[in-house]
């Protein structure tokens, strides 16, 4: 799930979509206000083929804690400075 598989393609693997989450985080921002603008930014045609579900950007979120690539700071989400 972290990575891609045979049985999981890349569009929907965490990663590749914490790199789509953090190409959007420029500043910080809500959960839901990153959550609006991910599946807004998605068109029609892609949205048929990866739909991001919730509960994937949430362990997407999550994961990206993990690694020490966002923060969370005043209920806002940022990217972690080095």
């Amino acid at each position: 799930m972290i990575l891609p598989t045979k049985h999981l393609s890349q569009e929907r693997a965490l990663l590749t979509v914490g790199a789509r989450l953090l190409t959007h985080l420029a500043q910080p921002r809500t959960v839901s206000s990153l959550w609006e603008e991910i599946t807004r930014s998605v068109t029609s045609a892609e949205r048929k083929k990866t739909a991001l579900r919730y509960d994937t950007y949430v362990l997407t979120l999550d994961l990206l804690f993990l690694m020490g690539a966002i923060e969370l700071q005043d209920g806002l989400i940022s990217r972690k400075q080095p």
